[in-house]
């Protein structure tokens, strides 16, 4: 039976174009958590992470009551999620360098309010307001071609970026005093670091939502983790394991009915936690 709704999912899969671009849109997404979330696993910063992927609500509700309010059909959302979690990522980055006894405290506290900023605004706009839903939770069956191509862009600035530094990365990630008396200028190197973060978190909201976005950015790189301690290839592992998820996700999704962002999180975690009972033995 399970074979044959298998091959019943891929016949819909070929016959229908959203499923298609929903399956895309996971894939773009997954090669830069891959990437960006063995970072942030090795450097232990899923914390921050997660400020940052829940601050962009108040960008994205702010960019939506704009829009509908004074008919600015510009400003969509999903640039106003990549304007709050830059600035968090710098403001979170400001702070982890100069006021390190208050880190927990700011961060915490800019969590909240990014959050209760984006219900706020979202209260406050016209109309009815489903896209708080697929913010929060994700909608990766309503991706658009605009939304394609938005992803595809910051996927391959996130790539460039990586290629460029990775060397450098990996020397803050691991001993950030060390790189400094090597000469590595630290301090621009983080902040960049949190902007990649910032980036795809953005990424990953198209697919899981803002809510879920830190469990599809960690897990499948913390699982990599454990398969291999050299980065490059945990970041391939974590890259291939995301994409797998987002298909098993999407399909589980589909027999079951449920919404497809939460069941590719789900699926995330419910593989995590079986990993680390593989550990455990």
């Amino acid at each position: 039976m399970s074979l044959e709704l298998l091959g019943t999912f891929f016949t819909t899969l070929i016959a229908h174009h959203f499923l298609r671009m929903a399956l895309l849109a996971g894939c773009t997404a997954s090669i830069a958590s891959g990437v960006v979330g063995s970072y942030v696993v090795v450097k232990r910063i899923v914390f921050i992470s997660g400020s940052i992927a829940h601050s962009v609500l108040g960008g994205m509700g702010l960019f939506l009551f704009l829009k509908r309010t004074y008919g600015w059909d510009f400003l969509e959302p999903i640039y106003g999620a990549i304007l709050a979690a830059i600035l968090s990522a710098f403001l979170i980055g400001w702070i982890h360098l100069y006021y390190r006894q208050r880190e927990d405290t700011v961060i915490a506290a800019l969590w909240a309010s990014g959050m209760s900023l984006g219900v706020i605004f979202i209260s406050l706009t016209p109309g009815y307001n489903v896209e708080l839903l697929n913010f929060l939770f994700g909608n990766i069956l309503w991706v658009s071609h605009v939304d394609i191509y938005t992803l595809l862009g910051l996927d391959v600035l996130v790539l460039a970026l990586t290629f460029i530094f990775h060397r450098r990365f990996l020397a803050i990630c691991f001993d950030e005093k060390q790189s400094a008396l090597q000469g590595i200028r630290v301090k621009p190197l983080y902040f960049l670091l949190l902007s990649l973060v910032a980036l795809t978190v953005v990424l990953l909201i198209k697919v899981v939502g803002a809510i879920l976005v830190i469990a599809f950015l960690s897990l499948p790189a913390a699982i990599a983790n454990t398969f291999t301690q050299r980065l490059s290839k945990m970041m391939l592992f974590a890259s291939i394991l995301g994409i797998a998820f987002t298909l098993i996700g999407i399909y589980l999704s589909y027999i079951l009915n449920w919404p497809s962002g939460a069941t590719i999180a789900l699926t995330t975690t419910i593989i995590y936690l079986l990993n680390l009972l593989r550990l455990k033995k």
